[in-house]
């Protein structure tokens, strides 16, 4: 992917929804909850202001309405400030 954010933007693969619950119910496309964790593909460089903590390979949070989306080589992707992460998963 020949994909660099800007400034202190960052490119998220936002993890797949869930399909089945615990129970084994079927869950339809339209029902299913926009994803709100997943992994970080790329960072740009931060700014003066603030410091780039982010780095590829972080598995994160964010907002349910956070970054925009696009798709880049038929793949889904999210582009956000490094702002609207809102924590790093372990």
């Amino acid at each position: 992917m020949n994909l660099k954010p800007l400034a202190d933007r960052v490119v998220i693969k936002p993890t797949a929804a869930e399909e089945v619950t615990v129970a084994g119910i079927i869950i339809p496309d339209s029902a299913k909850e926009k994803p709100l964790k997943g992994e970080v593909l790329a960072v740009g460089t931060g700014t003066k202001d603030e410091e780039m903590v982010l780095k590829a390979g972080d598995n994160v949070l964010f907002g349910k309405y956070a970054g925009t989306e696009v798709e880049i080589e038929g793949e889904k992707l999210l582009i956000m400030r490094q702002s609207d992460v809102l924590a790093i998963l372990n």
